[in-house]
């Protein structure tokens, strides 16, 4: 059970690593662990046989079904990024600058102060290198992330500066991501995507990314009409 102050769904919900005894026994004990931090019962799960039982559960307990997410995987032979001109550069960190916070908030963030603060420690949670694209006066962009994880690079934090899409900025921070990965030992890459967003699954897939599997949410009904 995740808990980081309700900012993200990944990061607050319920990863299923096992099948409980008793089904209605454990979503009991998940919704008074969630009750304490006043948020919703959310569980994230993977389109996979080991899901379908706790699926059916939670239809007949009303769970909605949301984020249809693609989770897409290339090989570090054939991943790599479309030539497209940019203009400025690609800049590569071991920690992200307020000026790549300030983007990826602006353009990805939901919440405040308190909210920002919390999804700097989530990023922060994972050594990665951050890329943040910027224009001829240095401004921010774009922005991505890479972390590395036993030979496997996940690219994150993706965003684009609204005033700078179509322009191939995206294409050169998931080229540098890349090339920074195959620098700190990745032999392959994963990334998600949700289904809605179709430019940049088209994009992955121009970079040599294939779709691997799916998830989705399913969160509890709300007690109260727009408690939750």
């Amino acid at each position: 059970m995740r808990s980081a102050g309700s900012v993200t769904q990944r990061a607050n919900s319920i990863w299923p690593a096992s099948q409980p005894e008793e089904l209605n026994a454990a979503l009991r004990s998940a919704a008074d662990w969630y009750a304490t931090r006043r948020q919703p019962v959310i569980f994230q799960l993977t389109h996979r046989l080991e899901n379908a039982a706790l699926e059916e559960f939670l239809d007949g307990e009303r769970y909605s079904r949301q984020s249809e997410t693609v989770i897409m995987t290339a090989s570090g032979e054939t991943a790599g990024s479309v030539s497209r001109p940019v203009a400025g550069e690609v800049v590569l960190a071991d920690s992200p600058s307020e000026q790549w916070l300030d983007l990826w908030w602006r353009v990805d963030g939901r919440g405040g102060a308190a909210e920002r603060h919390m999804a700097r420690s989530i990023i922060l949670g994972t050594p990665s290198v951050y890329a943040t694209a910027v224009d001829g006066r240095g401004a921010a962009i774009g922005t991505g992330r890479i972390s590395i994880l036993d030979g496997w690079g996940g690219i994150y934090a993706m965003a684009v500066h609204p005033e700078f899409r179509r322009q191939g900025v995206a294409t050169a921070v998931v080229g540098a991501l890349l090339a920074a990965g195959r620098d700190a030992g990745a032999a392959n890459f994963w990334l998600m995507a949700t289904v809605a967003n179709t430019g940049a699954r088209e994009l992955y897939q121009r970079a040599g990314f294939a779709e691997a599997g799916r998830y989705h949410y399913r969160q509890a009904p709300c007690p109260v009409t727009g408690a939750c």
